[in-house]
């Protein structure tokens, strides 16, 4: 599936994400303007270094609705949610908490990743794929970079590939 952000005007509070998947057909959404990385730009970055298949970005190359998608994953209460899905999610919310301190810093992760996961009503995931948390915000801080460096109405591109 082909992931294309756009960044929007300097005052605009929202860019966009189209997805394409394999078949042609898209879906899409607007996000949030926040200082660092997207949100959903942070799930491309996790979803693609842990291998993850079934999670936010994996059920919008299944076919779903972004909108659904995002209600899904974030839904705590889903007991029918796949594992990889709510630890995508809870992972994406610690690894933007250390984006926006500016600064990775492991035990404030773990705290964050605990405490999403519990919210969750799940254990948290050993993180040893790709290099572990810190490997994550590494990455994460590489995409950002070539986010701010965009210019406004440009794009940026990348490929997900699900399993």
């Amino acid at each position: 599936m082909q992931l294309i952000a756009s960044k929007q005007g300097k005052n605009d509070k929202y860019d966009q994400l189209r997805c394409v998947r394999s078949d042609g057909s898209t879906t899409g959404c607007m996000m949030p303007r926040q200082g660092v990385l997207p949100h959903d730009l942070i799930h491309y970055v996790v979803e693609t270094a842990l291998a993850y298949r079934h999670g936010f970005l994996g059920m919008v190359a299944a076919g779903a609705d972004i909108g659904y998608a995002m209600e899904q994953s974030h839904a705590y209460d889903n007991p029918a949610l796949a594992h990889q899905a709510i630890h995508a999610e809870a992972i994406v919310e610690s690894l933007q908490a250390q984006l926006w301190s500016g600064a990775f810093d492991q035990a404030m992760f773990d705290a964050g990743l605990e405490s999403a996961c519990a919210m969750r009503g799940c254990a948290a995931p050993v993180l040893e794929n790709a290099g572990g948390a810190a490997a994550l915000y590494e990455a994460a801080l590489v995409l950002g970079q070539r986010w701010q460096q965009l210019a406004y109405y440009d794009t940026l591109e990348l490929e997900f590939l699900p399993a």
